[in-house]
């Protein structure tokens, strides 16, 4: 086959359509017509002289040699977006460009907020589009739907098919009402299982405390459920306890009016949060300059 007679911009479409598997979804991602998309997946057949996709039902299969090639198309296009990225210098202070992400609300109070803040300074062109964890988490990175993803290495099993960079690690504290009148300066591990607890929960998904909880054997009279970034502010005035990040629960204390004690179990694991992304971005500046943005901040909150 002449290159010179191929439209490459059929490979970028084709890539996409293995992506959404939606003639719909993929317009929608290139900013063209669902005519338009149809008429290109018509050439795509033509060019590989196969259906590509086939209906079944109200969805779209994609042939077998359409999945053959996905993988080698993917690894093209990135291999010809680096090339062009790295002729290009990249000046945060000047540029302007569009970073996604995946993280839940802990990290984006937590973490992302202060990064917001510098970037509204040092980087007025820079733009965060934040979405929070949900079960398809690894797809959405997987499918270049978003950018990076960051979230606890311990809830991330798949981290290593990606590029990940380890960010920090955060314990676990108990947190009560600042006036709560059983419980002292200590909690026995007495109180923790049998005063009213909060359990945290991220979405539909346990949260990692509430699993090592079980894991250990640890009771608890659990009375409230609700998201980890609200649980804080749910505690005043009552005898609930609960398991807190402790960089979350440092940030809220005083709004919340709690107060924080160390957890009577011993072997309860802190998080680890780690950042990763695929290879299509490694080797893109800006990509590149954001990551080690977030490695410096990083390690400056550790440190302070």
């Amino acid at each position: 086959m002449d290159l010179r007679n191929v439209d490459l911009n059929l490979l970028v479409a084709f890539d996409m359509l293995m992506t959404e598997r939606s003639v719909t979804r993929a317009a929608q991602r290139l900013s063209v017509g669902q005519s338009a998309m149809s008429s290109t997946l018509n050439r795509l057949r033509k060019l590989f002289g196969d259906p590509i996709m086939t209906r079944d039902g109200r969805t779209l299969v994609a042939t077998p040699l359409a999945e053959s090639l996905a993988e080698p198309v993917r690894e093209l296009l990135t291999g010809i977006e680096n090339v062009l990225s790295l002729r290009n210098e990249f000046d945060p202070a000047t540029a302007e460009h569009t970073f996604t992400i995946i993280a839940n609300d802990y990290l984006t109070m937590t973490f992302l907020q202060p990064l917001i803040a510098r970037l509204s300074i040092e980087a007025p062109g820079i733009r965060l589009r934040i979405y929070p964890t949900g079960d398809d988490f690894a797809d959405q990175l997987r499918r270049h739907r978003v950018d990076l993803l960051i979230m606890p290495q311990e809830a991330f099993e798949e981290h290593t098919e990606f590029h990940y960079h380890r960010l920090f690690r955060d314990r676990y504290v108990v947190a009560v009402d600042k006036d709560h009148p059983e419980v002292g300066e200590d909690i026995t591990l007495e109180q923790f299982s049998t005063l009213p607890y909060l359990a945290a929960s991220s979405g539909h998904r346990r949260s990692l405390s509430e699993m090592q909880l079980d894991f250990l054997g640890v009771p608890r009279n659990t009375e409230i459920t609700a998201g980890f970034g609200m649980a804080p502010f749910l505690l005043r005035g009552t005898r609930l306890v609960t398991l807190v990040h402790e960089r979350l629960a440092r940030q809220v204390r005083d709004a919340a009016g709690i107060r924080l004690l160390d957890p009577p179990v011993p072997r309860l694991q802190p998080i680890t949060e780690i950042m990763a992304w695929t290879n299509r971005t490694d080797a893109v500046p800006a990509h590149r300059w954001f990551r080690q943005t977030l490695i410096d901040l990083a390690a400056e909150n550790d440190e302070a």
